[in-house]
């Protein structure tokens, strides 16, 4: 497996999170967006990357500028047939990693409240449960997490 920054607007970027979103549908009912597209990616500190085996798209995930202190991770998506292999766990360290360098001191991100398994995924990266921020305030289905880089 490749972990590597790739162009969000590329269409095989385009692809992977239109596949994110039909997912999110299944869970939820809620209508993808018309454009998968990502505000606050057009800064330095902000990375969209994507995982490869054999040359292939098998996850994704971004991380962009919350605060001036916090990242925010975004579009963390892994595919059905390329789950519990560690993909997820990867992509997660490598967007942790870019947060650091950026001088960030923490992460936080947003999950659903019916994706178990990601959640028991990131409470074994460390993450701990944090209140609702941004749109998710208030957001019986959303479970926010935070982690300390320091």
């Amino acid at each position: 497996m490749r972990i590597e920054r790739a162009n969000i607007h590329s269409e095989e970027s385009e692809q992977v999170m239109a596949e994110l979103w039909r997912e999110v549908d299944e869970l939820y009912g809620n209508d993808p967006p018309s454009s998968p597209a990502l505000t606050g990616m057009d800064t330095a500190r902000a990375a969209f990357i994507v995982a490869r085996e054999a040359g292939e798209v098998i996850g994704c995930g971004a991380i962009r500028p919350f605060t001036d202190e916090v990242a925010e991770v975004k579009r963390m998506f892994v595919r059905r047939e390329a789950r519990r292999a560690g993909v997820a766990r990867a992509i997660m360290h490598v967007l942790e990693q870019i947060a650091r360098e950026n001088d960030f001191s923490a992460v936080c991100l947003e999950t659903g409240l019916r994706q178990p398994a990601a959640i028991r995924s990131y409470e074994s990266l460390g993450y701990r449960r944090i209140a609702g921020f941004g749109d998710y305030k208030g957001d019986p289905l959303s479970v926010c997490f935070g982690k300390s880089l320091i």
